[in-house]
C-alpha cells in the first residue's frame, strides 16, 4: 500500500508514541461532522458551465484532497454560502 509522505509522517510520529492530538479535539470533530453531514445532504441539482481549465484544475484539488471533484465543489460552495469563504479586493 502506498501512502504519502505527510501520511508516512504521522504513521511513524504514532508508532513512536510522538503524535499529538490537536487542542479541543472533540470540538473540531463535532465541526467537521456537521461539515459531513452538510455536504451529503444533497437535494438539489443544478448545471453549470465552466471552463475546461477550471474544471482540471478542480479535478486536481479534488485527487489532492481525496475527494470527488463534485463533492469538492459542493463543499466550496457551501463554505461560500455560510460565509466561511470570504471574496477578496481584487
Amino acid at each position: 500500500m502506498k501512502i504519502k509522505k505527510e501520511e508516512k509522517e504521522i504513521l511513524e510520529a504514532y508508532e513512536r508514541g510522538t503524535f499529538k492530538s490537536i487542542p479541543n479535539v472533540k470540538k473540531e470533530i463535532a465541526r467537521y461532522r456537521e461539515y459531513a453531514k452538510s455536504t451529503l445532504r444533497k437535494n438539489k441539482r443544478i448545471n453549470i458551465r465552466i471552463s475546461e481549465t477550471d474544471i482540471v484544475h478542480i479535478q486536481r484539488k479534488a485527487v489532492e484532497n481525496g475527494l470527488p471533484y463534485q463533492t469538492l465543489i459542493s463543499s466550496v460552495l457551501h463554505k461560500y454560502a455560510n460565509g466561511n469563504i470570504i471574496e477578496s479586493a481584487a
